[in-house]
């Protein structure tokens, strides 16, 4: 009989090992405490709007195309995708902007007329990163972080110092426009630290975003997980919906069982895409790897306050995907990362997916989504969210020139309290565990439980970090370990 594999949560990772396990023949059931799967990358519709709730960059095409190929299926054969030109804009003032288009040859135009001799300087910079991205994504990101030895190689060697320096030190030798410096310091964000905490190798995602782009998916980031749960589905992967897990159970050191809503289903393995913390509040607590002091001392990438605004007309001055650096950057930082609180000016980021897609809002209208990277674990009230969105959209008005408060038809929030909520997050972080060079590779918390046979864990507290592809990656990393650990028809004693 076929090994029965029960996946807790519905996430990118969780989808991702689900399609990879169930052709390799076990038999699995994901059981997801929402509603509706998804994971953080949910969607809210109202009154003819629609929101993706999480993820709204879709970056790294070809980690997409290399899980859909790995099905011989294609993104293609689920969804449309297109590039956006511009990819994005970002505010330094008032009417003050500068525009990221769809191709290098673009951008260095742009970045000679901020700083005279920067284009050149550029180039050199995106193909030492694109030298980085291919050692990485083609190879780095897919091992399971089981030993420090995967991180060596002639190639890696060779940029051993690219460990050690950092981002915000290698940007700052070549560029002196502050403006260009933090378009070039933005991408590591993703990553969940700040740029001088981030090993300079890491700027394999500024090619990720000059070399690649920025896509868009019609209809939203959504579709990808709706074409996963199609795959996974066509793959004979069961789902369960409004299915939280309230215990593991364990007998004599092995993963027997799981319970959802009161009811006992048995397994052969566990896999938690779930948040790893609280995966582990579910053990008893001589089975838990990790101490309370352990995650404490962690370096969390950001929570966020988002709001998600129908507007009653077209806004002006904006593109899909607009960033307001028009405060400090460092101080923000600062309030995230060194003494948590919330900030007195945030930076913010906004999208308005009703630029590219119509599918997003009513005609004549606009969807937008704000977001604030706030420190996790930050006192949640609704005063707090209304005094944020007021400061937000009041700059926001400044900066682009227009009135948009007086047409506002709804907006709802979303912030520390629903991520803990929602999705049971560690402190209410939004992104996971930031990549610093001491949270890298095989010293993030381990695909596979230490304590507890037949347990393994995916999502962005593990292997190989926060983001949507190395979700995807990660998925693929644990179905592979689980593979090589239980081959399937093998009975487990």
């Amino acid at each position: 009989m076929n090994l029965s594999i029960n996946i807790i949560g519905s996430g990118f990772s969780s989808l991702a090992a689900s399609c990879y396990l169930a052709k390799a023949g076990y038999q699995v059931t994901v059981f997801e405490k929402n509603s509706t799967i998804g994971g953080r990358a949910r969607q809210l519709k109202k009154e003819g709007f629609t929101f993706d709730i999480g993820p709204t960059w879709y970056w790294m095409p070809d980690v997409f195309e290399r899980f859909f190929a790995d099905f011989n299926k294609t993104p293609q054969d689920y969804y449309s995708l297109e590039k956006l030109n511009p990819a994005y804009s970002v505010y330094y003032g008032k009417n003050d902007f500068l525009t990221i288009e769809d191709s290098l040859e673009r951008i260095a135009k742009v970045f000679e007329k901020e700083e005279p001799g920067s284009s050149k300087k550029l180039f050199k910079f995106i193909d030492q990163a694109k030298s980085n991205y291919d050692i990485a994504i083609k190879d780095l990101v897919y091992n399971p972080g089981v030993s420090p030895f995967e991180l060596v190689s002639i190639k890696t060697l060779k940029r051993l110092n690219q460990f050690f320096s950092n981002i915000r030190r290698e940007v700052r030798k070549e560029f002196k426009s502050e403006k260009l410096i933090q378009i070039l310091e933005f991408p590591v964000l993703f990553l969940g630290a700040k740029p001088s905490d981030t090993p300079s190798f890491y700027s394999f995602m500024n090619y990720a975003d000059f070399g690649l782009g920025t896509f868009h998916p019609k209809k939203g980031m959504y579709q990808v997980i709706l074409a996963m749960e199609e795959l996974a589905k066509e793959l004979g992967v069961i789902i369960k919906t409004d299915a939280p897990i309230e215990k593991i159970v364990v007998k004599n050191g092995e993963c027997k069982e799981i319970v959802s809503n009161g009811e006992t289903y048995a397994s052969n393995i566990v896999l938690s895409g779930a948040d790893y913390h609280h995966t582990e509040t579910l053990l008893e607590e001589s089975y838990r790897q990790y101490s309370e002091s352990y995650w404490d001392k962690k370096t969390f990438a950001p929570s966020s306050l988002l709001f998600y605004v129908g507007f009653n007309k077209k806004l002006k001055q904006v593109n899909h995907h607009t960033l307001f650096f028009d405060v400090n950057f460092y101080t923000h930082a600062k309030a995230i990362y060194d003494t948590p609180e919330w900030p007195e000016n945030p930076l913010f980021y906004a999208s308005f997916p009703s630029k590219t897609d119509a599918s997003s809002a009513p005609e004549g209208k606009e969807a937008g989504i704000f977001l604030i990277p706030l420190a996790p674990g930050l006192n949640d009230t609704p005063e707090l969210r209304e005094t944020y969105f007021d400061k937000i959209i009041h700059r926001f008005e400044n900066l682009t020139s227009q009135n948009v408060k007086d047409h506002i038809i709804f907006k709802e929030s979303f912030c520390v309290n629903d991520f803990i909520n929602d999705y049971n997050s560690y402190k209410g972080n939004a992104y996971g565990m930031a990549n610093t060079l001491m949270q890298t590779a095989f010293l993030r918390p381990k695909l596979k439980s230490k304590k507890v046979k037949n347990l393994f864990f995916t999502g962005q507290l593990t292997v190989p970090g926060p983001g949507v592809p190395p979700s995807l990656i990660s998925g693929k990393l644990v179905a592979d370990l689980i593979t090589k650990h239980h081959p399937n028809h093998e009975v487990i004693i």
